[in-house]
């Protein structure tokens, strides 16, 4: 069974749907080993404790700079012997070293169509350009902020009369099923990231990542 550490920093929507996913078989040869955050109220924290999972906190301002706070969480993951880093709406851009030290065993998801939007704010900014879709994307970290090679991308559709809120919550439930998925590849070994790539069964991925053909 290999281990999957999770970084949160809010509700943990996400590390939930990775959980079931476990639990339930969509994840078959993986188990989480913890959840990590950097605030302590954090509520995926009690989802984690719900589910019989470890968790942790570090607090940014116990120290000095963010090289030094990515050192330290480096070591506290490397302490569950981890196959697979997780990113979950984790709100902190990471260091280099921290980066490089996880470089093709860490996944985030990022709410844009990636290469669109990256950053903060993008189901707004999606609005405000007048889309008709969005989406969100797994992909590989690298140093690029919401740069790595995609891996998946689940497309929605915006409507006239849409929220941001409306579209959040549309992407949020093609999150919950893309991103166990991409664990599941991953863990798997049907993923990897070569070259500055994202490859599946040993097929180079284009720059959306994946596409059925279903």
């Amino acid at each position: 069974m290999k281990n999957i550490v999770v970084l949160i920093s809010g509700s943990g929507s996400n590390l939930q749907a990775i959980i079931d996913a476990c639990e339930n078989g969509v994840i078959d040869n993986g188990r989480i080993a913890a959840v990590i955050s950097n605030k302590s109220d954090a509520y995926g924290l009690e989802r984690a404790r719900v589910a019989g999972i470890a968790t942790a906190h570090l607090a940014a301002q116990d120290y000095a700079d963010r090289d030094s706070f990515d050192r330290a969480l480096a070591d506290l993951i490397d302490g569950y012997q981890p196959d697979l880093v997780v990113l979950a709406g984790y709100m902190r851009i990471l260091s280099g070293e921290f980066v490089r030290h996880y470089q093709g065993r860490m996944l985030n998801i990022h709410p844009s169509l990636l290469p669109k939007y990256t950053g903060l704010h993008t189901h707004q900014r999606a609005l405000d350009a007048g889309d008709t879709e969005h989406g969100t994307s797994v992909h590989f970290v690298t140093e690029e902020l919401d740069g790595g090679p995609v891996i998946l991308q689940a497309k929605v559709p915006i409507f006239a009369d849409d929220t941001a809120e409306d579209v959040m919550a549309r992407v949020q439930q093609q999150e919950h099923r893309i991103y166990p998925l991409v664990c599941q590849w991953f863990l798997q070994g049907r993923v990897i990231m070569q070259d500055d790539a994202a490859f599946l069964d040993g097929v180079r991925l284009p720059q959306q990542g994946y596409a059925s053909e279903e």
